[in-house]
């Protein structure tokens, strides 16, 4: 019987400094949550974003939950976000004991719509959460107008964006704080950890509080506040460092694959669509994404199937809030929906060779064209 080659969705590369690094951390003990390391991504994080603070943190999740207990939200407010994303957003906003409120998305990047937020504003509303979906940034300039003009802050969920620009400018320094992923599947990684980014002086302050369970940094071993053990480890940062090193060449190899992906794929535009990019955006192509059309009348998970079986790591795209059971709502959101059904992500990653690519696409298009 013939082995099948398994080409993986996604995977890290530590290619850099990362091993020397962390054995520096083990040779000097410095293993924890405190040493250089922390301290120098940190620093170079926010040199990245272009942005005054970059907090680390231990993963994703608490990068979203610090910032809204920073901005005191609790039970009765309402943070808006699109229903067409992780879970973790919502998780995040419920963790405060707020309430979640769903928007759709639009057509063209499927980035939370801006068109439709307005209309979700009540007295009870303290934010939005916009997240840059699958590494293609938001349309921001209209949000932020609103969010002026309704005084609410605005946190970027970039976990899925690092290095992504809109309009020049650098996800990660255009809403009031954002928040960071390095997950062993993100652009780069530290395994698990995540990282919050901004300009706002006392905001860092208060979330850099709560981060360390709220000890008072005049005084050790005293605590005002109830706070959390959400902080990074030094050799975690280390990792964190080693890739961070080598940004621009994650992000030369994701545009590399998605490039080659678009090349081959464009012929068959009848059969799927990708994630566009848009002209005022740098997409960063966490990952590569496909939409089948109508033509084919295979469904999503059938097409996954049959290309499960050719050895090719395949996964859905989110499935909408909307539909889980903790956010169930009867209402319909028309384009998360038909997007979330019909779409599904492509191996992404840096270690993918012209062969490889050739292949999947190969497989993907026999498919598609058997099932019209």
């Amino acid at each position: 019987m013939k082995t099948v080659k398994r080409i993986p969705l996604a995977g890290p590369v530590l290619n850099g400094n990362e091993r020397e690094y962390v054995l520096d951390c083990i040779d000097t003990g410095w293993i924890s949550a405190n040493g250089k390391y922390v301290n120098q991504f940190e620093q170079k994080f926010a040199e990245f974003c272009n942005v005054k603070h970059a907090i680390s943190v231990a993963n994703g999740t608490v990068a979203l939950h610090l910032p809204l207990l920073a901005y005191g939200v609790g039970p009765g407010d309402e943070i808006i976000i699109p229903t067409f994303t992780y879970i973790a957003t919502a998780n995040a906003v419920k963790y405060c004991g707020a309430d979640p409120v769903l928007v759709d998305c639009e057509e063209n990047a499927w980035n939370i719509d801006p068109q439709k937020i307005e209309e979700k504003i009540t007295s009870k509303t303290k934010g939005i959460i916009v997240v840059h979906l699958y590494g293609h940034p938001v349309d921001m300039d209209p949000i932020l107008e609103i969010a002026k003009k309704h005084n609410l802050f605005v946190i970027e969920d970039a976990a899925e964006a690092h290095g992504a620009e809109y309009k020049n400018n650098v996800v990660g320094s255009i809403g009031d704080v954002a928040t960071f992923s390095f997950f062993g599947n993100k652009i780069i990684s530290t395994g698990e950890g995540g990282m919050i980014t901004t300009n706002n002086d006392e905001l860092a302050t208060k979330m850099r509080l709560l981060r360390g369970q709220g000890m008072d940094p005049n005084k050790r071993y005293w605590f005002n506040v109830i706070g959390y053990n959400y902080r990074m480890t030094n050799l975690q940062a280390a990792v964190g460092l080693g890739q961070l090193e080598n940004i621009d060449w994650h992000l030369d190899q994701r545009r590399r694959v998605a490039n080659a992906y678009i090349e081959q794929l464009a012929p068959y535009s009848s059969l799927f669509t990708m994630q566009p990019e848009m002209p005022w955006a740098k997409h960063s192509y966490w990952m590569v994404s496909i939409l089948l059309t109508d033509k084919v009348k295979a469904k999503r998970d059938e097409i996954m199937e049959l290309m499960e079986k050719d050895g090719i790591e395949m996964r859905p795209l989110f499935y909408p809030m909307h539909h889980m059971p903790p956010y169930f709502e009867e209402s319909t959101y028309p384009v998360a929906d038909r997007i979330s059904a019909r779409g599904f992500n492509i191996p992404t990653n840096a270690t993918l060779t012209d062969e490889d690519i050739a292949y999947i696409c190969n497989r993907l298009i026999h498919h598609c064209q058997n099932s019209i």
